[in-house]
């Protein structure tokens, strides 16, 4: 017997996969509770543009306002002079200020109970 029925009028009635139950923020969510990980990691594990990921960061961040959870934003880092006082805590930026270095580290996101 095949893992799954395709019915004639095309429903597919296999067991649904558990991540296919939840919404890619709850996913995205799940994973930032397991580790801190930059908008750049969490794009290609779900396979989203860095922008939509940073909308689906700041939509959970305001979602878990008033819970017993945070969200945790690590800003973005310069690898040469360790400057970390970027405007712009969220984006990656195309240099760092202080030494023009570009070799500067994403911001990386987590949450974690209060």
């Amino acid at each position: 017997m095949p893992a799954f029925v395709v019915e004639p009028n095309g429903f597919d009635h296999s067991p649904p996969l558990p991540d296919m139950e939840r919404t890619t923020r709850e996913r995205i969510a799940d994973r930032l509770c397991e580790e801190a990980l930059s908008a750049t990691a969490l794009a290609a594990e779900f396979s989203l543009s860095t922008a939509t990921t940073l909308e689906h960061v700041e939509h959970i961040a305001a979602s878990i306002e008033g819970t017993d959870e945070r969200l945790l934003v690590a800003p973005p880092e310069c690898a040469d002079c360790e400057f970390t006082d970027f405007d712009d805590r969220l984006n990656v930026p195309s240099r760092c200020p202080s030494c023009h270095s570009e070799n500067v580290t994403p911001p990386a996101f987590r949450i974690e109970a209060e």
